[in-house]
């Protein structure tokens, strides 16, 4: 069937339709979101060396990957968390959302747990020089920090990461069978970036700008 056919009594327009289709959610999908970070909350912040970053601005939404060492968001107290921006492709999307819309919304995971933890929020930048060197690495700290103040946090089960099966080793796929990141550019480029040298030096590269 084609989507351009579908009839309107196909689609769900309203939040009575979902609702009617999905159904009211239980005590326990509503107790526990809170507006703050309690103990067994921050285990998993602290636990966690990735999260996702999704953030909305005039030209869209955006959704990026942030990781680093386990604990790299940093619990200033208990509304506020510290992100530190480490080296990237300069594109800034995220950053260039926050500062004209600061909703957040961060996703935290930790290798081999089915939970994850959700955080939403407003956030802005800093380039406090104090701040910024309290998360040096190697000698480098980063070009900014993004300060969360949080609006609600809540742990989200296990059903997803166990569908995926993300972290079970029989479901890993092998990179190789997948185009790299320099042949998708040469594609894209028709030729004028050359992908084969792109992901020769890629390792080298990434080595000298991680932090």
């Amino acid at each position: 069937m084609s989507l351009e056919t579908l009839a309107r009594s196909d689609v769900i327009e309203t939040v009575e339709e979902l609702e009617t289709l999905y159904g009211k959610p239980g005590t326990t999908s509503l107790v526990k979101e809170i507006d703050h970070i309690i103990p067994a909350y921050a285990a998993f912040i602290k636990a966690s060396p990735f999260v996702t970053l999704a953030t909305a601005g005039p030209e869209g939404l955006d959704c990026s990957p942030r990781g680093d060492q386990p604990g790299f968001v940093r619990i200033h107290d208990e509304r506020t968390l510290l992100m530190p921006d480490r080296h990237g492709n300069n594109r800034a999307d995220s950053l260039k959302n926050i500062i004209r819309d600061g909703r957040v919304g961060l996703l935290f995971m930790v290798p081999g747990s089915g939970t994850t933890l959700r955080v939403n929020g407003r956030a802005k930048i800093s380039v406090s020089l104090d701040l910024r060197s309290s998360f040096t690495v190697e000698g480098k700290a980063p070009r900014s920090v993004v300060v969360i103040s949080i609006d609600s946090v809540y742990f989200q089960c296990a059903r997803a990461i166990h569908r995926s099966r993300l972290w079970e080793d029989a479901a890993k796929v092998d990179p190789k069978s997948l185009p790299s990141p320099g042949a998708i550019l040469d594609e894209l480029s028709r030729g004028a970036i050359d992908g084969k040298h792109y992901d020769e030096e890629w390792p080298k590269r990434a080595a000298s700008t991680m932090w």
